[in-house]
């Protein structure tokens, strides 16, 4: 069976240090599964078209933990699942319509997020709370700087809008979501670590 090299620092590479194809599909997987899983976790917001969901810490925490290549093709797989049809989406949306509506770049930024964060957690930003929040508040940004932009450019409507309808809701919701991400990584570090020696 080949073995599949690893990214250099990654908890998937700690957990699973003779990775091979069907180790990577089934994580690859399981990534989607969480990632739609998350996706459902949806609180609706009167006025906007974006939901509040926990689609955004499934992202954080792929990204950081899955090594660059497995992060952002498991992402990418989420989104290619949820354009042919497949109900990934939040509030079991699918279809082209969820990708090019005014959320969208949400999805977009996720991507994007998910590719910075395996990046940072390659430079071991994920072992250490402090770095870790820098991490994933990098990963805010890129997923949120986007989904504005999209919001407002499919919308049309003016920029107070847009950051009533897709920032301000969810900046409470986002702080928790940063809190659990970067408090989670380095305590499974830590066990990890541990169970080495």
């Amino acid at each position: 069976m080949t073995t599949i090299p690893l990214a250099p620092h990654s908890l998937r590479a700690a957990l699973f240090p003779r990775s091979t194809l069907i180790t990577n599909s089934a994580l690859a997987a399981g990534g989607v599964a969480f990632l739609a899983l998350m996706a459902q976790i949806a609180l609706p917001i009167p006025g906007s078209p974006v939901p509040v969901t926990g689609q955004t810490l499934g992202a954080l925490l792929i990204g950081a933990s899955y090594g660059r290549a497995l992060g952002a093709s498991t992402f990418a797989l989420y989104i290619a699942l949820g354009v042919a049809g497949a109900p990934v989406f939040s509030q079991q949306g699918h279809g082209i319509a969820k990708l090019v509506g005014p959320t969208g770049g949400y999805l977009i930024g996720m991507f994007l997020a998910t590719v910075a964060l395996s990046f940072l957690a390659s430079k071991k930003w994920d072992k250490k709370i402090s770095t870790a929040v820098l991490a994933m508040l990098i990963g805010q940004l890129l997923i949120f700087i986007p989904g504005l932009i999209w919001l407002q450019q499919s919308t049309g409507k003016d920029w107070a809008w847009t950051i009533n309808a897709g920032l301000t809701p969810f900046i409470i919701g986002e702080i928790i979501k940063l809190a659990i991400a970067a408090s989670t990584l380095p305590m499974l570090w830590r066990v990890v670590d541990k169970r080495r020696k």
